[in-house]
């Protein structure tokens, strides 16, 4: 297995809050210092963080957006879904959060030139590859431009960046399903990343299968521990019942969807 692949160690480490800014109502991006992890994550892991001030038992799992070896630091890029997160969403610079990390398998990042395909927060992770890649290409989708921040922050990552919105406001209009076709039959792309709403990550998946490239999805579930011993997030695969939090949350686009071979 290949060192992208690997589920390294988790580490629970005490993590100060470096800086914390909102793109847009509603999104957070956080930087934590977190050494350890730091070092050790992989595009397409995510972390468990305990919610600040006991607003909750259980931890709260985030994908990684993007690491700092060097300055020791994770970037987490999030939606204020609940009192959870909005709790996480008011710390401050200097506050200690309880992190734990990296979980989860990741992508492969291998590929010459893979096409990241994304909508939504399900960026997040695909900016982690990117980063981490170097020649990668995004095709990005929001329901409107303000949602499409996100490009400025794939800009210095990848080779080119394209974009869809639900209205028009930019890019080119409708769903990133509706630019794809034409992207993958006139790119050089060898392989394809998504992650999104499950519909999309359906239809992305499909479409990739009928020009004959690996495609990878990373599924969201429903976490409780993190670990793969609570089975809240198992869902049924080509090779069984599968955890999502363990054996993914990145899988094989054949492996989870049986109507794209």
């Amino acid at each position: 297995m290949s060192a992208e692949g690997m589920i390294l160690p988790k580490i629970c480490e005490d993590a100060r809050v470096l800086h914390q800014r909102s793109p847009m109502a509603g999104i957070y991006d956080l930087t934590l210092s977190a050494p350890t992890i730091a070092r050790s994550a992989r595009p397409g892991q995510f972390v468990e963080v305990t919610v600040p001030h006991g607003g909750a038992l259980l931890r709260r799992p985030l994908g990684i957006a993007e690491t700092s070896a060097e300055e020791g630091a994770i970037r987490i890029i999030y939606r204020v879904v609940g009192r959870g997160t909005e709790l996480l969403a008011a710390a401050g610079a200097g506050e200690m959060i309880s992190v734990l990390g990296p979980l989860g398998h990741g992508f492969n990042v291998t590929y010459r030139h893979p096409l990241l395909v994304g909508g939504g927060m399900g960026l997040a992770p695909l900016l982690f590859f990117a980063a981490a890649h170097g020649s990668s290409s995004i095709l990005m989708g929001g329901r409107t431009k303000a949602e499409l921040f996100w490009e400025a922050l794939f800009r210095p990552h990848v080779r080119a960046v394209h974009a869809t919105t639900d209205d028009g406001s930019y890019g080119i209009e409708g769903f990133v399903t509706a630019l794809l076709p034409k992207l993958l039959q006139e790119g050089d792309y060898d392989a394809v990343a998504v992650c999104g709403p499950p519909i999309m990550m359906e239809r992305v998946a499909q479409m990739t299968a009928s020009f004959s490239l690996p495609c990878e999805v990373s599924l969201e579930r429903r976490m409780a521990c993190g670990l793969g011993a609570c089975l809240s997030c198992a869902v049924d695969t080509r090779s069984g019942r599968r955890k999502v939090c363990k054996d993914g949350p990145v899988f094989s686009a054949e492996e989870v969807y049986s109507n794209v071979l």
